[in-house]
């Protein structure tokens, strides 16, 4: 039994990185120009910065537990195969 696991394409990959670039960079634009004080911009830049790397955080534990529960299927796939093909080979009479 094989698992299909789809993959981005280059293009996709490209355009994903092109806009979080384009986003980062209105973000920084837009904390720069805000009016109000340095501290103010600090604190909205750090918390830009946080969210950024908070979603990068969760995403890769959501992909790490869905690679771990495929890995688990697989393995429970196999003793149910294995546990089968005994039982096959044990006819009962």
């Amino acid at each position: 039994m094989s698992h299909y696991q789809p993959k981005g394409t280059n293009a996709w990959n490209l355009f994903t990185y092109f806009n979080f670039a384009v986003a980062a960079f209105m973000m920084g634009v837009g904390i720069w120009s805000l009016e109000a004080s340095f501290s103010a911009k600090g604190y909205y830049a750090m918390a830009a910065l946080m969210l950024v790397y908070s979603t990068a955080a969760i995403t890769k534990a959501i992909r790490d537990k869905d690679e771990s529960d495929r890995i688990y299927n697989k393995l429970d796939d196999a003793r149910t195969e294995r546990l089968l093909s005994e039982a096959s080979t044990h006819e009962v009479v």
